[in-house]
C-alpha cells in the first residue's frame, strides 16, 4: 500500500509542475515586450533589418507565420484590423520557411511571433502568439508622426 500512495504523490506532483508551467506559458502567449533599445545601447549598431522591408516613414508590424501555421492566420487578421485603423503603419509578413535566415537573425523560436519596428528600424516590441488588437495600438500610437499620431488623438 504504501508503494501505492509513493506512486500516486509523485503523479500528482508531476500533474501540478506540469500545470504549473502550462499556466505560465500560456500567460505570456500574446504580450507585447518592449524591445527598445536602452540608455546605454544608443550608440551601439542595432540588428540588421534591410532585407524585411521596413517602411521609412513610420513603424511596421512584422509578423513570421507559416503555412501549417494556425495561429498565424489569427495574426493576419489582428495586424490587418489594426493597420485599417491606423494607416500610416505599415506591415510585413515573412515566411519562416522560405526566409530562415531573417528568423535566425531575430531569434524567432516560435511561431507566430510579431515585432513592431520603428521608422528607424529598431525593435521596439516583440510578441509570441496573438498579440490583442487593442495592445498593438496602445504600441504603435507612440510611434507614429502626422494626423494620425499621438497629436491627433489629443495626447501629448
Amino acid at each position: 500500500m504504501s508503494t501505492l500512495v509513493v506512486v500516486l504523490t509523485a503523479t500528482l506532483a508531476a500533474l501540478a509542475s506540469a500545470m504549473a508551467v502550462g499556466v505560465a506559458v500560456n500567460r505570456r502567449s500574446g504580450v507585447l515586450r518592449d524591445t527598445s533599445p536602452k540608455a546605454e545601447a544608443i550608440g551601439k549598431p542595432d540588428q540588421d533589418t534591410s532585407d524585411l522591408g521596413l517602411s521609412e516613414k513610420g513603424p511596421t508590424v512584422v509578423h513570421f507565420s507559416a503555412d501549417w501555421c494556425g495561429p498565424c492566420a489569427s495574426v493576419r487578421r489582428v495586424v490587418d484590423q489594426v493597420c485599417a485603423a491606423l494607416p500610416d503603419v505599415a506591415h510585413v509578413e515573412i515566411d519562416i520557411d522560405a526566409n530562415p535566415v531573417a528568423a535566425k537573425r531575430l531569434s524567432v523560436l516560435s511561431l507566430p511571433t510579431t515585432f513592431i519596428f520603428d521608422a528607424d528600424g529598431r525593435q521596439r516590441y516583440r510578441s509570441a502568439g496573438v498579440p490583442k488588437a487593442a495592445d498593438l495600438q496602445t504600441a504603435l500610437r507612440p510611434l507614429l508622426t502626422g494626423p494620425s499620431g499621438p497629436t491627433a488623438t489629443g495626447a501629448k
